[in-house]
């Protein structure tokens, strides 16, 4: 059986920041994006490759669910996938954009065995982890330059 995550979601109070720290800093390409600004669709999604999508769901979808500030959940972290180097210019974009870097470059298991792994967090402190494994050139993720 072969399994391939389809999406996360991510619960945020400020969808455009997200968006762009998504597009802007990773790479990724947003979905439904005008969709959702036109308020024709409840959320927007940024699409980390073919298969796997990060949706962003406003305060008003999740805000009803939880009971008080202190409950509130995003995610613990999700860890992202990439070729060395699309690690190496990710690094470099990051830090020139100045997001802090909380760990890393550190050897961390994941599913395909160690890899070389950094944590930052996105602007409402969503923990990712970027990583690479050294004998693994497949590179899941698709990132614009």
């Amino acid at each position: 059986m072969k399994c391939l995550m389809d999406h996360i979601v991510l619960n945020v109070r400020d969808v455009e920041r997200e968006v762009e720290f998504y597009t802007v800093v990773l790479g990724f390409a947003p979905e439904r994006l005008e969709l959702y600004r036109a308020g024709k669709v409840p959320f927007p999604s940024v699409r980390i490759n073919p298969d796997t999508i990060v949706d962003l769901f406003p305060e008003s979808m999740w805000a009803g669910e939880l009971h008080g500030e202190g409950s509130r959940t995003n995610l613990h972290h999700f860890c992202l996938s990439v070729r060395r180097e699309d690690h190496e210019r990710l690094f470099d974009r990051i830090v020139r954009l100045g997001v802090e870097i909380e760990t890393g470059p550190v050897n961390r298991w994941g599913a395909h065995g160690t890899g070389i792994s950094i944590y930052f967090r996105d602007p409402e402190m969503n923990l990712i982890e970027l990583r690479y494994y050294e004998n693994d050139d497949s590179g899941p993720c698709l990132l614009e330059s």
